[in-house]
């Protein structure tokens, strides 16, 4: 019997706490290593930020849903060539988001997300996160939900490449990335990251688009 089929969606609400428990456990490890911030509480803080700053027209996010069921994500920001200004959507203020929540462990949240916060250049696309329930992994969902991420950039003439972070420690993740063709083009030595997360090295790769098309 075949499995009921995977679609991708654009994000919206009623998708903010699913995702939430799928980042918060996608990277609980990272966040608790150095910052002791339980799943519970990152799930619930990240929540917070979907309300207060939900997916704009330049910080799309797109979710892979079965039978109702969300079982994979992806963020992208990126600005165009027609854009003057747009760096993505800025993490909101402390006080706001503890208005929403209240917790002490939103310092140590947003203090780790600002670290990891990048601003992408004119015409590329960046990847903020992607992220699949272990019960899916091995499926392509990684796959399907970086395909629609291309799809942006051959839909925006002003976008001309797709990029990304991984951490030198995560092979397997580098390992799915150069299976689509993206290839490494710097390697970071982040010694705030190191304290903060624990990760010291990050690659950063980029799978450029040609003639209306992603390069393979």
């Amino acid at each position: 019997m075949s499995e009921a089929p995977i679609t991708i969606e654009p994000m919206q609400p009623r998708y903010n706490r699913p995702v939430s428990r799928l980042l918060a456990q996608a990277f609980r490890a990272k966040f608790h290593r150095r910052l002791r911030l339980n799943e519970a509480v990152l799930a619930e803080g990240l929540e917070a930020l979907f309300e207060y700053a939900p997916a704009g027209p330049f910080s799309p996010r797109s979710v892979a849903v079965q039978q109702g069921e969300v079982i994979g994500s992806i963020g992208i920001k990126y600005k165009s060539a027609a854009d003057q200004e747009v760096r993505g959507k800025r993490l909101p203020s402390l006080s706001a988001v503890s208005r929403l929540l209240g917790r002490r462990g939103m310092v140590r949240m947003l203090t780790g997300l600002a670290v990891l916060e990048h601003y992408p250049e004119t015409g590329e696309c960046y990847i903020t996160d992607l992220a699949v329930h272990p019960a899916h992994h091995s499926k392509g969902i990684g796959r399907m939900l970086i395909g629609w991420a291309g799809g942006v950039v051959a839909a925006d003439p002003g976008l001309d490449r797709l990029s990304l972070h991984v951490a030198a420690s995560n092979p397997r993740a580098r390992q799915l990335y150069e299976r689509l063709f993206f290839q490494t083009s710097a390697c970071h030595n982040r010694q705030l990251l190191h304290l903060l997360l624990g990760e010291r090295v990050w690659e950063y790769m980029v799978l450029v688009q040609e003639g209306g098309q992603i390069q393979k």
